[in-house]
């Protein structure tokens, strides 16, 4: 039976790698150039060991004259680190010129993800910095991130609240740091007592009746029966929305499930009520739609609705709910017969045409060995010309196969041409947007941008985790994996 591949992906973008960009430096400078991003790179000096800085352009902008290790931390600022002696290595906040915005010392420090904010620790005290080197929250005992834009600053035992500007938010005391989810978080009081606060520290639901067990359904909370280890529903005030009588509860964007007995049952946060179902499990498609789960005893799935209305009966093999060109499909597959369905529950496809794979804005299609790039959106057919074969099983989010001279190249979605079809195999790898290219029995490596990260000359390589080795005769190189970030492969 045929697999159908789903490439659920960020659409494939124009413009340099990084990656290409740090291969295309190190061949300008004659010096190996590393983790490059975002405008910038690091080089070291193999016999000093001293550290340097470079640009986008090729120029060295910084170039430490001791032995040093640099680190890109955010935009055009970077870490430095230098062992002097014995000592332990003494650490600086600089931008691209050398300039030090924090001066050498011995101190560690941590960040927040994509926030330019560090909490500076030296001899048993901790401070914020932004990064342009200006003091936000002056050296207190502790301090710790409570969410992307809340410190917890402790002072004698006490532990305030402050924001990202470190102004202190509230006047509220408390025993110990939080974190905060979607700005929320839970302060327990004891046994069925505690309370649901805000970022800002004002108290958003008191409990005084319930162990609570989960609170990112807010305003509704999954409560916790300790001695029968059972779940239930409250909302913020204590109603009772469902007795503590499930075996399980998980908590979704839209619904909380809930399990008892081998059942499911849903609670829709929208509508604030409980649904019964006589399904052992279901996972959310779109619009109340949902499909039921699989198991060896019964491995077909249906289409539901969240009241149990059946709208496909439990017969098919393969059930997905899928985001084409920003609107929502039903994909659905019964032994052979592939069908895609609109938001509507309307057929989309001509009759006879095989769907041969799927990507964010548009689906491969074959009929009579022809194959095609099909657009829901606009309902249009174009003949992929001269492609003749798809690469049987093979995961990488373009369209990989030859054409009619037999040879490989690659096709992005819409039937553009990315890597011309001038190969006798590629060679993919599971979640890398590297592979590699064979011709004339020789092997070289290139991406999903066509950029050569390595001439067509080698006589083998060696795949392992990191990346690809490539040799030939006592001549070696290496090429680094890079992730296919926001791409998720359905087999």
């Amino acid at each position: 039976m045929k697999k159908l591949i789903f490439v659920l992906l960020s659409s494939v973008c124009l413009g340099q790698t990084d990656q290409y960009k740090q291969i295309l430096l190190t061949k300008k400078l004659g010096k190996e150039v590393r983790s490059y991003s975002k405008g910038y790179g690091m080089i070291t000096d193999p016999k000093t060991g001293n550290a340097g800085i470079v640009d986008s352009l090729g120029n060295i902008t910084f170039d430490y004259p001791f032995k040093s290790e640099i680190s890109h931390l955010w935009k055009d600022r970077f870490i430095l680190k230098v062992k002097t002696g014995n000592s332990n290595a003494k650490t600086a906040l600089i931008d691209e010129k050398g300039n030090q915005l924090i001066p050498l010392d011995n101190f560690k420090f941590r960040t927040w993800e994509n926030k330019d904010r560090m909490i500076y620790s030296r001899q048993g005290k901790d401070c914020v910095y932004d990064f342009n080197g200006k003091q936000i929250i002056p050296f207190s005992d502790k301090i710790e991130f409570g969410s992307e834009n809340r410190f917890f600053v402790k002072n004698n035992n006490i532990w305030l609240i402050y924001d990202f500007d470190g102004k202190q938010v509230s006047d509220r005391q408390f025993t110990e740091d939080l974190r905060f989810y979607k700005g929320r978080a839970y302060i327990s009081k004891g046994e069925k007592s505690g309370e649901v606060i805000d970022n800002n520290g004002k108290t958003l639901s008191s409990i005084s009746n319930h162990n609570i067990d989960n609170i990112n359904a807010f305003p509704y909370l999954v409560t916790l029966d300790t001695s029968k280890n059972r779940y239930g529903i409250v909302d913020e005030k204590e109603n009772v929305i469902s007795d503590e009588i499930y075996e399980q509860a998980f908590v979704g964007r839209e619904y909380i499930y809930l399990t008892k007995d081998d059942k499911v049952s849903i609670f829709s946060k929208k509508e604030g009520k409980v649904y019964d179902l006589d399904y052992h499990y279901v996972n959310p498609l779109f619009n109340g739609l949902f499909k039921t789960s699989q198991d060896q005893t019964n491995p077909k799935a249906a289409v539901i609705r969240l009241n149990g209305e059946i709208v496909f009966p439990k017969e098919y093999d393969r059930i997905e709910g899928l985001n084409i060109a920003g609107d929502k499909y039903l994909y659905l597959r019964k032994d052979d017969v592939e069908t895609l369905l609109d938001k509507n529950l309307k057929s989309i496809l001509n009759d006879s045409y095989e769907i041969e794979k799927i990507f964010p804005n548009a689906l491969i299609l074959s009929k009579d060995g022809v194959y095609y790039s099909f657009s829901p959106k606009n309902n249009t057919y174009k003949e992929l010309k001269g492609f003749k074969e798809m690469k049987p099983f093979e995961l990488y989010p373009l369209l990989i196969g030859k054409n009619i001279d037999n040879f490989y190249g690659i096709l992005d979605e819409e039937g553009n041409e990315v890597v011309p079809f001038i190969y006798d195999d590629i060679e993919t790898f599971l979640g890398a947007n590297e592979f590699v290219v064979k011709k004339d029995n020789k092997f070289g490596v290139t991406n999903h941008k066509n950029e050569p990260l390595t001439e067509v000359v080698f006589d083998k390589y060696v795949q392992d985790k990191k990346g690809i080795k490539l040799t030939k005769g006592k001549e070696t190189e290496f090429i680094y994996f890079t992730e296919q970030k926001e791409r998720n492969f359905i087999e």
